[in-house]
């Protein structure tokens, strides 16, 4: 019900400053609707102490208003394009977490250089491609999110599930608006080690293709044992 996934998408936005993730209103997380495609986003501009559920706006796949007396966030037309290409996400996070988004600001993709990334995804997070005026001076927002599509280059949205945009910060998705901030949250301790670990030393080397591989299956696909949803535990 529209209802719930309203309420559901107000608290993913409130875990945004709650985490740090957040400064004034410079973030938004949306959620979708499987059952009639319909997508439940922030507010534009709107403090997040002051938000209320009644306060979400409800738009259709063509970014028109179909419930709620706000306007809708500025990069609705970015979350819009990641749902229509990314199967099965059900909640896109934009933040510009410091972080994260220093990377992207870099222009540098974050390697993936130990577990808790590998746990994350197996890839590195990508960095979208440079636009071209054209795309800044048109429909931007679309535009960036057709970048960010081609940036995940047709691998899944688990072994891709954030992308960086070049010089303006992080977007994130998940199966619903609370795993998407999940992934948020993990990102920009994921870059913030990064980060720190390239200081200390410039030439480190990406972690080992075995190690990826197991930490991430762990908690992904069919033979994911960790956490209370298998047979076997995890750490």
């Amino acid at each position: 019900m529209l209802e719930d996934l309203k309420a559901a998408v107000l608290s993913a936005n409130l875990e945004l400053p709650a985490a740090g993730l957040v400064t004034l209103t410079w973030g938004n997380v949306s959620g979708r609707d499987t059952a009639t495609g319909l997508v439940v986003i922030k507010p534009s501009g709107l403090p997040y102490p002051a938000m209320t559920a009644q306060d979400m706006v409800v738009v259709d796949q063509d970014g028109k208003v179909v419930e709620g007396s706000r306007r809708p966030s500025t990069d609705t037309p970015t979350h819009l394009v990641l749902y229509a290409g990314l199967p099965g996400v059900g909640g896109v996070v934009h933040t510009h977490s410091t972080w994260a988004t220093s990377w992207a600001q870099a222009h540098r993709a974050v390697p993936v250089l130990g577990t808790t990334h590998a746990d994350l995804c197996p890839d590195e997070i990508p960095v979208t491609a440079p636009m071209t005026p054209e795309e800044v001076m048109g429909g931007y927002e679309r535009a960036t999110g057709v970048a960010v599509l081609a940036a995940v280059a047709g691998r899944s949205p688990a072994e891709v599930p954030a992308v960086l945009v070049r010089g303006h910060g992080p977007f994130c998705w998940g199966a619903s608006p609370a795993e998407a901030v999940e992934v948020a949250v993990t990102l920009e301790a994921v870059a913030k080690m990064a980060w720190l670990t390239v200081g200390l030393e410039p030439g480190v080397s990406p972690l080992a293709a075995h190690i990826v591989e197991r930490h991430f299956s762990r908690k992904h696909g069919p033979g994911a044992y960790y956490g209370q949803g298998h047979e076997a535990g995890g750490a």
